[in-house]
């Protein structure tokens, strides 16, 4: 498919609104106001619901090995979600996760 520059320029402009108009609504329109307590409740949940659709597909289908499970970060997977959940900290649970692969992949060869 070939698109014009005029049509490709038309939808950078129209995404760039609808984006700016998506933001607005909550930081120009509300962003001053107290918001009610059932949504402060729902918004809480927001990271938990967001970061592991961000995260699974790196660690089950990972673009550097072509694709293919690895077992070297299944493990760091492993361990840093083990880790957050028994320490409650975020930094030791990225370097317990960070060790993991890192002599995950030199066992392994990857």
């Amino acid at each position: 498919m070939s698109y014009s520059d005029a049509t490709i320029w038309g939808l950078i402009i129209a995404l760039g609104i609808c984006t700016f108009l998506i933001r607005f609504s909550f930081l120009g329109l509300i962003g001053d106001r107290k918001l009610p307590d059932w949504v402060l409740r729902h918004l809480r949940y927001t990271p938990v619901a967001v970061i592991p659709g961000l995260i699974a597909p790196l660690v089950v289908w990972p673009d550097a090995t072509g694709g293919t499970p690895d077992p070297a970060r299944m493990a760091a997977a492993a361990v840093t979600a083990i880790a957050g959940y028994l320490t409650r900290n975020v930094f030791l649970s990225i370097l317990s996760g960070m060790v993991t692969l890192y002599v995950g992949l030199a066992l392994v060869g990857g």
